[in-house]
């Protein structure tokens, strides 16, 4: 079996290293880049199953980084990030990071990270039944999402967010719930994670983000997928 492959995105030469050389010894496959604009080139011919991405860097930095390669791929990517940057982390979620880790970390934490992750993706090979919920359609065997026959571009986290609100239409989530079951799959944000994932969903599924159609929020309590009307 290949190793699974991580692209280390970070300008700073010793923490590359650092991070190539404890991976490697995990069984990783480790390639890396100093910058954005460098990583969009690796990740296009490398193709890697994670990446690990620092904020701050020349040239592109990763909100750039982010934006370009989230059209052309739905990778999972962690922000390594500095605890004084946590807010500039969150607002990387928006632009479709899918977790994040604050400097300094323990190496077994980033790695049991990236191990929970690479798991849920590679679930994604086994048999599942597809899943209809008025025009939104969810495959998990192809790791799909069609919203009125069209493909809609999730990121893991979403793709994984939706598929719990679609196994249960109607039925309403606290954001203690959907937190814990994410954990199932490897996510380990918090509750404020979770809104800003729900706000990206929202933006790519509702005609008006605003005034949402599929995913409601219920006041107080949580959110739920609306069941369509018969």
């Amino acid at each position: 079996m290949l190793a699974s492959t991580i692209l280390v995105v970070d300008d700073k030469a010793n923490v590359r290293q650092l991070l190539q050389e404890y991976l490697t010894e995990q069984g990783l496959r480790v390639v890396v880049a100093a910058n954005g604009r460098e990583a969009l080139y690796v990740a296009r011919h490398e193709r890697p199953d994670l990446i690990l991405l620092d904020l701050m860097m020349p040239e592109m930095d990763g909100y750039q980084f982010l934006q370009a390669y989230r059209r052309e791929q739905a990778t999972p990517v962690i922000i390594i990030t500095a605890r004084e940057e946590e807010t500039d982390a969150v607002l990387g979620l928006e632009w479709g990071a899918d977790d994040y880790v604050v400097k300094p970390f323990r190496m077994r934490e980033l790695l049991a990270r990236i191990r929970a992750v690479l798991r849920r993706t590679g679930a994604e090979a086994g048999p599942s039944k597809a899943v209809r919920v008025g025009d939104l359609a969810l495959d998990e065997t192809t790791h799909t999402v069609t919203l009125q026959g069209e493909p809609v571009n999730l990121t893991p986290t979403e793709f994984n967010l939706l598929a719990i609100f679609m196994r249960s239409p109607g039925q309403v989530f606290t954001r203690e719930q959907l937190v814990d079951r994410l954990v199932d799959d490897g996510f380990t944000g918090l509750e404020r994670t979770l809104n800003v994932h729900i706000r990206n969903l929202r933006t790519k599924l509702e005609p008006n983000p605003a005034a949402p159609q599929h995913i409601e929020t219920v006041f107080g309590v949580g959110y739920r997928l609306r069941k369509p009307e018969r």
